[in-house]
C-alpha cells in the first residue's frame, strides 16, 4: 500500500469512521470519573444519556441531558436549543467543559461533545 493510500485512510470524514475506530479514539482520551469532578474544574467525562428534558427559561429553550457513568451523573445543558441531532437517550458521549456544582448537582453548560 502506498503512502497516499495510507494517508487517505487516515483522513476519512468522521461519518465514515466505523464504530470500532470510534471506540478506539474515545478510549484513547483520558476521562474523569464523574463522581470525582469538582466545582469549576475543567473536565472530560464519558457516559450514557439516561434522560432528555426540554425546559423553558425566560422564553429560551434549554435542552437538558442526564449523563451517567459508573460513578455518578452530570446534567448537560445546552441553552437556546430544542434538539441536537444525535443527542438521544441511550447514546454514549464524550463531553468536555467547565463543571458547575450547585446544591449538590453537577452541571455542564453548553459542553463540547463527541458522539461515541
Amino acid at each position: 500500500m502506498s503512502w497516499v493510500e495510507r494517508l487517505k485512510g487516515l483522513l476519512r470524514p468522521i461519518d465514515e469512521i466505523d464504530s470500532a475506530d470510534r471506540e478506539r479514539l474515545a478510549a484513547a482520551v483520558p476521562c474523569d470519573p464523574i463522581a470525582s469532578c469538582e466545582d469549576r474544574g475543567r473536565v472530560v467525562v464519558r457516559g450514557t444519556i439516561g434522560a432528555l428534558t426540554l425546559r423553558q427559561r425566560q422564553d429560551t429553550p434549554w435542552l437538558e441531558a442526564e449523563l451517567s457513568d459508573a460513578t455518578g451523573s452530570v446534567t448537560l445543558i445546552w441553552m437556546g436549543r430544542h434538539e441536537i441531532p444525535g443527542i438521544e437517550e441511550g447514546r454514549e458521549l464524550l463531553v468536555r467543559g467547565r463543571l458547575s456544582v450547585a446544591d449538590g448537582v453537577r452541571r455542564l453548560y453548553n459542553p463540547h461533545y463527541e458522539l461515541v
